[in-house]
């Protein structure tokens, strides 16, 4: 590996740098995104039964927010009577629905710095492969030619290395990249999608038990 790295020259490191911080995103998005953690399938239901006698206090809201992303969302309907118990169907969904945004801005994190490796990763790569380029026609001087007979062989190989291995290296970055992206990028949208139905879901019931 490390003779791999030597051979591709310095414009290999922002590449190597843009892998770690992907594989690093992506991890982390693979454990943010479990949906224990998102949206509970019983949690709705849960919600639902504890309230079904009336608005629950301050510790149940407050554990309900801690369970989970749907759960803060979920608890901004309880706040919302809590604080104001005479709250209109407005109000209440005003404040669940920017609860719900504050959600898909914690689901969408990161997602826009791996969507930038991976676009930045094949420019990096044709970065290498332009300097490797570069390097094969400074070996081809007109003073190597006479001085060598045909140009520096270690420097022209030294080139091509460059700029193949940058180019393999920054694809090898990107399309992985760009998979995961798309990836999160569906998983978040299925999520926001449930939520959303909860959401509205929910609404109907706090509204019902005012009537």
């Amino acid at each position: 590996m490390l003779s791999i790295i030597y051979a591709a020259g310095w414009p290999i490191w922002p590449l190597i740098i843009c892998s770690i911080l992907g594989l690093a995103l992506i991890i982390e998005r693979f454990i943010s995104l479990k949906p224990a953690k998102v949206a509970p399938p019983k949690l709705l239901d849960e919600a639902m039964m504890v309230s079904r006698n009336g608005i629950p206090g301050p510790d149940v809201v407050a554990q309900l927010e801690q369970n989970s992303v749907l759960g803060e969302v979920l608890a901004s309907g309880f706040r919302t009577f809590n604080s104001d118990p005479r709250a209109s169907e407005e109000d209440l969904r005003r404040n669940m629905e920017a609860a719900g945004r504050l959600a898909a801005a914690k689901l969408q994190k990161y997602l826009g710095a791996l969507a930038t490796i991976a676009s930045a990763a094949p420019l990096l790569g044709l970065l290498g492969t332009v300097i490797g380029m570069i390097e094969i026609f400074g070996s081809q001087s007109t003073e190597g030619a006479i001085s060598a007979g045909g140009g520096d062989p270690e420097k022209l190989a030294h080139g091509i290395s460059v700029a193949l291995y940058n180019t393999a290296f920054g694809l090898m970055v990107a399309i992985p990249a760009l998979i995961f992206w798309r990836y999160f990028r569906a998983r978040v949208d299925e999520f926001l999608l449930g939520m959303e139905l909860a959401s509205d879901r929910f609404a109907r019931h706090l509204l019902s038990l005012r009537r």
